[in-house]
Order: C-alpha cells, then sequence, then structure tokens
C-alpha cells in the first residue's frame, strides 16, 4: 500500500511499556509480542529494541533480572552452566508512566479526530 510509518521514540516506549505491562519479558518474546499485536505492521530489530529496553532501564522506568537458561537435554549429574536470559519487567514509575502516556495519547488521538472528515458522512473518498 505505501511506506510503513516510522515509530517515534515516544510510540515506541508507549508499545515497551505497554507489552510490559502484562508481565515480565526477554528481548525475542518482546520482539514477537510486538509484531503479533501490530499484525506485523511494527517490527522491533535488536538494534532498535535492546538500546531502547537500556534507555528505559537507565530511566527507572523496568526493571531486569537475569535467569539461567539450561537446555532440556542436559544430564542429571550435568554441572555446566547454562547461558543467561535477561527479563524485564515494569517498574513502579514505570506503571505510573504508562498510565500517563495513555491519557495523554488518548486525548491526542480526540484531538486529532476533531480534523479528520467523518466517514459516516460520506465525507471520505
Amino acid at each position: 500500500m505505501g511506506r510503513k510509518p516510522k515509530h517515534s521514540r515516544d510510540s515506541l516506549e508507549l508499545v515497551m511499556l505497554s507489552v510490559l505491562s502484562d508481565g515480565a519479558l526477554y528481548g525475542y518474546q518482546i520482539i514477537k509480542e510486538v509484531a503479533a499485536r501490530s499484525d506485523g505492521e511494527m517490527r522491533l530489530t535488536p538494534g532498535v529494541l535492546y538500546p531502547a529496553l537500556h534507555d528505559l532501564e537507565r530511566g527507572g522506568l523496568i526493571l531486569a533480572t537475569w535467569e539461567e537458561v539450561r537446555s532440556g537435554r542436559r544430564s542429571a549429574d550435568d554441572e555446566t552452566p547454562g547461558r543467561q536470559r535477561k527479563w524485564y519487567r515494569l517498574s513502579a514509575k514505570g506503571k505510573r508512566r504508562l498510565a500517563q502516556r495513555v491519557t495523554a495519547h488518548r486525548a491526542y488521538q480526540v484531538m486529532l479526530d476533531a480534523f479528520l472528515p467523518d466517514a459516516a458522512k460520506g465525507e471520505v473518498s
């Protein structure tokens, strides 16, 4: 149909905080969830995702914890450590920011709607 829109830093923050409001996720899960919720219209690459997560963490909006991930094929006596996976979740500050951002976004959307033609009146061609 046309070019896909670029996503602003503000919209990226809103999307990521919203996705994390459902619970802790690791990076790949965030990428998949964003793609699923947007019907593939928004695709985050690791080069966009991880710097954004770092900024959110540095700003105190999300918290991160590391978890060891072990393969299911290991024997009971295998002492080899598994790889580490970083999980992200909203902080209390992040929950407040998300609520503020949702309110601001909805108010902005209402304001923009005042400028759009009314499809019910047949004003859109």
